[in-house]
């Protein structure tokens, strides 16, 4: 699953617990899935899918802009639009809750250079 650097960033300090996509095939929950910077970037970060659910996107409510790693709408719409190339608030878009696996379960955590 790809992740910009500074959501990277928001899940290993737990301040990002959710995102949305707007691909056609859903992943899967109680899968885990490896973090990725880019197609061709992998980290040794693993996160579990919780739950999984279709909604509108204009339909986020401000707890889950919370768990998306944001503090305001407008913060979101900002990076959204930054990753998608705009803001359609009909659009559906599929909503994962997810966990940051700890090391026993993901393998170890390696030194995170690409971050800084």
């Amino acid at each position: 699953m790809i992740f910009k650097k500074y959501h990277i960033e928001k899940i290993l300090r737990g301040k990002k617990t959710m995102t949305r996509r707007l691909h056609r095939r859903p992943y899967r929950v109680g899968h885990k899935y490896r973090i990725q910077r880019s197609w061709y970037n992998w980290t040794h970060i693993y996160i579990r899918i919780t739950c999984r659910f279709r909604q509108r996107l204009g339909d986020i409510s401000p707890k889950d802009i919370r768990k998306e790693g944001y503090r305001t709408l407008e913060e979101f719409k900002e990076a959204w639009v930054e990753i998608n190339g705009s803001w359609d608030p009909d659009s559906l878009v599929w909503v994962y809750d997810f966990e940051k696996l700890p090391t026993s379960e993901a393998g170890e955590d390696p030194p995170f250079p690409f971050l800084k």
